[in-house]
């Protein structure tokens, strides 16, 4: 873990959390079932508190510092990626509903998810609607003095498990991002269902089913037809914390890599006094130095109120690049071990798999690309 601009409380902060991690979590990760929520590890997460830390302290406002979910999820990550990944998870999963919800809705679900009691979800991609968040087919049908949503959401992590989720329906017709509202839904509502999907990761991902849900006007998370707003102002804070977790995976990498290369006899020597071997990792921790400045900046521009454009071209910045660079680190760092680490078990084998999502989710790599360039253009237009 790199030390830079870091505080002595964020010092203590990392040191803390990556004992708990060593000491406790990563067993609890393993003892865990593949594809099924593992409910003692989110239980550890709050009883340690780092849930707590998550959203911002037990006294604390409705949102955490971005720079402190990023150290959370950067150290965890190069510890334990299961533990990481379920932490985040709750995090995003109810960032809208901390965000944009009522006093009620906070007051009823954030202890909760905090104690690691309830878990959340974030339902926004669909079958037909990934990266085109704005074609959502899923509907919210008026009826009386709420609406039934009918329709699938698909890929939702913790889906059809999770206890609550933060679901995105169409309101209205034809006018796409502009047509979606934000919903808060208990994830035991009547005609609520769904499938666990078979995904390369530890965690549930599946399709989940909305047959007539019914949702009120106090479910409504922020404004009707404008929860395109309160899904966006999640990914601001929450895409910068992605690339945290991508670069806790290349860190890991390049730490094995270097343990690897500097004892590995080869040549008469080791492998590290291979030119092109010590090149490899110096490139390695070049690109990760330069990603985890990008990640420290746009958590800094998000806690100190930078204006909203700015907040969004970084973010999209910092998880383009640490997840583009963190795919290189751990692939370079696989190619420098060799045939040993693709056997099963191995960390690398393990960092191998779980990296290459986060090039996807919360919008690929293609989209943060998409709005870089609307950054730029737009102005000048």
């Amino acid at each position: 873990m790199n030390q830079f601009a870091l505080t002595e409380e964020q010092n203590a902060l990392v040191d803390r959390v990556r004992r708990i991690a060593e000491e406790e979590l990563a067993a609890l990760s393993e003892s865990g079932t593949p594809g099924r929520i593992n409910r003692p590890l989110i239980k550890a997460l709050g009883a340690h508190g780092l849930l707590s830390t998550l959203f911002g302290g037990e006294d604390a406002g409705r949102k955490a510092a971005a720079m402190d979910l990023c150290l959370l999820r950067e150290t965890l990550a190069a510890v334990n990626t299961e533990a990481e990944t379920a932490l985040a998870l709750q995090g995003l999963g109810s960032y809208p509903f901390l965000l944009f919800g009522s006093d009620d809705v906070v007051a009823r679900w954030r202890p909760q998810v905090a104690a690691g009691d309830a878990v959340a979800a974030f339902a926004l991609s669909e079958a037909g609607a990934g990266s085109d968040a704005g074609a959502l087919e899923l509907r919210a049908e008026p009826d009386g003095d709420g609406w039934t949503l009918h329709g699938e959401k698909c890929w939702i992590s913790n889906g059809p498990e999770a206890d609550v989720y933060s679901v995105f329906a169409r309101t209205t017709e034809g006018a796409r991002a502009r047509g979606i509202t934000a919903f808060v839904v208990p994830g035991d509502s009547p005609g609520l269902s769904g499938e666990s999907l078979d995904m390369i990761s530890p965690h549930p991902i599946g399709r989940v089913v909305f047959d007539g849900v019914r949702v009120g006007q106090a479910d409504v998370l922020g404004e009707v037809d404008r929860g395109f707003t309160v899904a966006m102002r999640t990914l601001d804070l929450f895409r910068p914390s992605v690339g945290a977790f991508a670069l806790g995976m290349a860190q890991a990498a390049l730490d094995e890599a270097v343990a690897h290369t500097t004892t590995r006899s080869a040549f008469g020597g080791v492998l590290a006094d291979q030119q092109a071997v010590s090149h490899k990792l110096a490139d390695m921790a070049l690109r990760l130095e330069a990603s985890r400045l990008l990640v420290y900046s746009a958590a800094s521009a998000y806690d100190a109120g930078a204006p909203a454009a700015e907040i969004t071209r970084r973010s999209a910045m910092a998880k383009l690049d640490a997840t583009e660079t963190a795919q290189f680190v751990v692939d370079a760092a696989v190619q420098l071990v060799g045939a040993r680490a693709l056997q099963r078990g191995h960390l690398l084998e393990h960092l191998y798999r779980d990296v290459r999502a986060p090039r996807i989710y919360e919008g690929a790599s293609e989209v943060q690309r998409t709005i870089i360039g609307r950054s730029l253009t737009r102005p000048a237009r």
